[in-house]
């Protein structure tokens, strides 16, 4: 007989085969797992929640959210990393733990991302904003250089983290514009909108879901947006590319699904088309949109070769920026 886990992975790759013309259910051996290496509430928490419940719809299978949270969410990645690759635990992976976090501290980090984890596809992309206190005598991006220039390091800007995709593209800023202004990590945005608002801390750079509603209240000020345009939401807020000597500058946040390595080909396929079935729907894309995000779209090995671009380039800033833990 053959064991277990063989017929349930055989299984799953008829179940996923794309010949077939109408798609079958998922085999009900047992729920899904998605794993959200974060605790829950936050923006990829949400993000999980919302593509789990249409994902398991579509594959009629129960989708089950299991928050894994802890350093910085690697601790997740891992758990996934190591589970079996039958298609019944997938990971709702984030950039930094994802792409950054073992470029920082690789002792610390017991996965690698291109050979321990399978690419299903890009879920959401989303743009930081560069914001300031209110009292900062500083409306654009120029402005702020001038500010730092003048005096190196007296100016403070806040992350949720060494090494997360916000140090990282707040590094570039700095390294394309010459200026050094001093990093203050944080455990969470709460805390960070808090301390910005309340003008303890210069700036921060933020996930555009969190900058949005306080610029727009007017808590914070609006200073540049790390995409390569503009937001719908922020048009009076410029990008970073507008201003001089940042032509072509763009880094953003990303989540993707991902699978443990050596899932079936077949089953990362069906998964690839479910998922971006569901990114295509209206209900989807709009909650994507409130977000400040862009959902995403493409085949597995597309998004396969989209992560290892983005790891090379962090691997660059980090170098140039000598950033450890």
């Amino acid at each position: 007989m053959l064991p277990r886990r063989t017929l349930c992975l055989s299984a799953l790759a008829l179940a996923a085969a794309p010949a077939l013309q109408a798609q079958p259910a998922w085999p009900a051996a047992k729920p899904i797992t998605l794993i959200v290496p974060f605790s829950a509430g936050g923006s990829v928490d949400v993000t999980a929640r919302l593509i789990g419940q249409k994902l398991g719809e579509r594959l009629k299978q129960s989708v089950v959210i299991e928050n894994v949270a802890g350093a910085g969410g690697t601790i997740g990645v891992a758990k996934a990393a190591q589970a079996a690759p039958d298609g019944y635990t997938l990971v709702m992976g984030a950039d930094s733990p994802v792409a950054i976090a073992r470029l920082i501290n690789p002792a610390a980090v017991r996965y690698d991302t291109l050979k321990d984890l399978a690419p299903i596809g890009l879920v959401n992309t989303a743009p930081m904003v560069l914001v300031a206190r209110p009292g900062l005598p500083a409306e654009t991006l120029a402005d702020v250089l001038k500010l730092a220039r003048a005096k190196p390091g007296h100016l403070s800007y806040a992350t949720s983290g060494v090494g997360t995709v916000l140090h990282l593209g707040m590094e570039l800023i700095k390294e394309q514009g010459k200026v050094f202004i001093t990093h203050v990590p944080y455990r969470g945005g709460a805390q960070i909108v808090s301390d910005v608002v309340g003008n303890q801390v210069d700036l921060a750079l933020l996930i555009s879901v969190t900058a949005t509603p306080n610029i727009l209240a007017g808590k914070m000020k609006g200073i540049a947006v790390t995409d390569d345009r503009r937001l719908a939401a922020l048009p009076q807020v410029p990008a970073v590319a507008e201003s001089a000597g940042f032509k072509g500058f763009d880094i953003v946040s990303w989540t993707g699904l991902f699978a443990p390595a050596r899932t079936p080909a077949a089953v990362v396929e069906r998964l690839n088309h479910e998922l971006n079935e569901v990114l295509k729907s209206d209900e989807v894309r709009t909650k994507m949109q409130e977000q400040g995000a862009l959902g995403g779209s493409g085949g597995a090995a597309e998004f396969g070769r989209f992560v290892q671009r983005e790891q090379a380039r962090y691997a660059q800033i980090v170098k140039t920026a000598n950033i450890r833990e």
